[in-house]
């Protein structure tokens, strides 16, 4: 059995443990709220964009939409998984790994790359698998400009026929205590093939062309997909780690006041034994 000493360590190790984890529930807190607001504000106007997308284009064959839209057979995939630089949150980052591994086991008979936004999944993959390149720094600094730069580079990549499929994969931001694992293709451009002209409801003049008008939407929109599934992931980093570190603090309250009442135990019989050596001595001082 551990003595007092040992009980007391122990306690006033979990109570810091509680203030760190405490510290860091608040923190994730205050950043989910800017994080959240972000994802929120982004998603209708993404979903709108790809909307205009599917009624402009819903007259025409996917080859004369886009060179993003041309399917062509799948020889090599790049997968690009959105994880954090951080852990301490819960099955955040291992769910994304875990997906990929689904993905991999799907798609076993072509060639796979991974373009990593996170360390997590850079340092979960390098070993295994063939890493496109590795963009975690993006959190240092986090903006459309420096995400589109990067996604401008797998367009090119994707253009000149480096791969022929890729997937986005990341946590969809739910509410702060959800997240959904998603993989999104991203190219070719899912264009639906389901509706003609007479199914569009909204009637629109084209200036200066549906193509020209095109051209310019389809990359536009491509960025903005893989902004969002960032921004989804930021959001969903803090709502895991709050939750996580909610957790922890809630278990190490319970651990906390266990070992206070097996410290208390303890010490009382401790006293008692003491009392009963003392009451002991007494007694045999009288006989003497």
């Amino acid at each position: 059995m551990a003595n007092l000493k040992e009980i007391r360590g122990r306690i006033t190790s979990i109570s810091s443990t509680m203030q760190i984890t405490s510290a860091m529930k608040m923190v994730s807190a205050a950043k989910l709220k800017k994080a959240q607001d972000a994802i929120v504000m982004l998603r209708p106007y993404s979903e709108k964009l790809q909307e205009i997308i599917e009624n402009v284009s819903a007259a025409s064959d996917a080859e004369n939409i886009s060179e993003f839209a041309v399917e062509r057979e799948v020889k090599k995939v790049l997968f690009i998984t959105v994880t954090s630089n951080r852990g301490l949150a819960g099955a955040f980052n291992s769910s994304v790994i875990k997906e990929l591994n689904i993905q991999f086991t799907a798609n076993e008979n072509v060639e796979i790359e991974v373009l990593t936004i996170g360390k997590k999944a850079f340092d979960a993959l390098r070993k295994n698998r063939t890493v496109y390149e590795n963009h975690s720094s993006l959190f240092d600094n986090l903006s459309f400009d420096h995400v589109s730069n990067m996604t401008g580079k797998v367009m090119a990549d994707f253009k000149a026929g480096k791969f022929d499929k890729v997937y986005v994969v990341y946590n969809k931001f739910i509410n702060a205590a959800t997240q959904e694992v998603v993989t999104e293709q991203v190219l070719p451009i899912a264009v639906s093939a389901e509706k003609t002209t007479s199914e569009v409801n909204v009637d629109y003049i084209f200036e200066p062309g549906r193509q020209e008008i095109l051209e310019t939407l389809i990359p536009k929109s491509i960025k903005t997909q893989i902004f969002k599934a960032v921004l989804d992931s930021v959001a969903s980093e803090h709502g895991a780690r709050m939750t996580a570190m909610h957790k922890a603090t809630d278990n190490a309250e319970a651990l906390r006041n266990e070992l206070r009442i097996f410290y208390n135990k303890a010490r009382q019989a401790a006293i008692t034994n003491e009392i009963l050596e003392i009451v002991s001595g007494a007694e045999a001082l009288k006989n003497s």
